[in-house]
């Protein structure tokens, strides 16, 4: 007989059964997706143009430089990034003095890499605070080197010596960083521009204005000497050329009369009478024109042949 208020236990434990295997079957999904979380989430990877910087409690324990897939240990360590690359950092501008007690501010900046990361950051610990001892080398170097020079040689492009002293520069600034082991190198340093304290400025531009007038008046004096000595010589190349024509022309000139001479004694060698005809009729031509009074004997062969009578 049975009974509303009975229980099958059988029934009962076949139904616990079932949720334990569920509840195994759950924690052991859930188990490893866990893992699975913490496998993914302590992979990094690594790429091209930086570091990885592995720490545990604090400390550097390896660097991965390597582009590729990396790991860490979960919960212990952590992993921080620097660049690999070149970089470049403004320098502040700063005020110096120059061999001619001169002063003038400088405005800096350089290319600079990584080249340790381990001493980078044993020694200075973070990216800022090397820039921050590179721009103090640099500072100093440049101070040091550029008050060897004259305040001209450094404005002036024509004098100016600062391909060999930018080199320089960067020799000593990476001699002082690898003396310290910060594991920076600086790849270039490169003056982008010279200033003038505001106070020196309007003395300085009288100055140079009064030096550009002095070398244009030179320019010009010397223009003008030159453009005498060019005028004297074509003057005199042009009297020359006159003198030598004039020459040329007389003596052809009178190798032409000498020629007509031939010609004409030549042909009144021919016929005499005709030669004293035509000479008398030239001389004609020389001695009468509207105004003439010649008094001459009627019977002279030259007022005869005057007036017409041949015979």
């Amino acid at each position: 007989m049975n009974d509303g208020n009975v229980i099958d236990m059988k029934e009962r434990s076949g139904d616990g059964f079932k949720w334990r295997n569920y509840t195994k079957f759950g924690l052991v999904a859930l188990l490893i997706l866990l893992l699975i979380g913490i496998t993914l989430t302590n992979l990094f990877v690594v790429k091209e143009g930086e570091y990885r910087v592995i720490r545990q409690f604090g400390e550097v324990v390896r660097i991965e430089s390597t582009p590729g897939l990396s790991y860490k240990v979960p919960f212990v360590q952590s992993v921080s990034t620097l660049p690999k690359y070149q970089m470049t950092y403004d320098v502040n501008e700063a005020e110096i003095n120059t061999k001619d007690k001169k002063r003038m501010l400088i405005d800096n900046y350089a290319v600079w890499k990584i080249e340790d990361p381990k001493k980078m950051i044993s020694n200075a610990r973070t990216l800022e605070n090397a820039e921050g001892r590179m721009e103090e080398f640099i500072y100093s170097v440049v101070r040091s080197e550029l008050g060897k020079l004259n305040y001209e040689e450094i404005i002036n492009d024509e004098a100016s010596t600062r391909g060999s002293l930018n080199d320089k520069i960067t020799e000593k600034v990476n001699e002082l960083l690898s003396q310290d082991n910060y594991g920076i190198v600086v790849t270039d340093v490169r003056m982008k521009r010279t200033d003038l304290p505001k106070e020196n400025e309007q003395s300085v531009f009288t100055r140079m204005i009064s030096e550009r007038e002095s070398k244009a008046q030179e320019y010009l004096s010397i223009g003008d000497a030159q453009k005498n000595i060019i005028i004297a010589d074509t003057d005199r190349q042009v009297k020359e050329t006159l003198a030598k024509a004039q020459a040329d022309a007389e003596t052809i000139r009178a190798e032409g009369e000498a020629q007509a001479a031939k010609v004409y004694n030549e042909a009144f060698s021919k016929d005499p009478s005709f030669y004293q005809l035509f000479r008398t009729l030239e001389s004609y031509k020389k001695t009468i024109n509207g105004e003439t009074v010649i008094v001459l004997p009627s019977d002279s062969p030259y007022a005869r042949l005057l007036m017409g009578y041949t015979e």
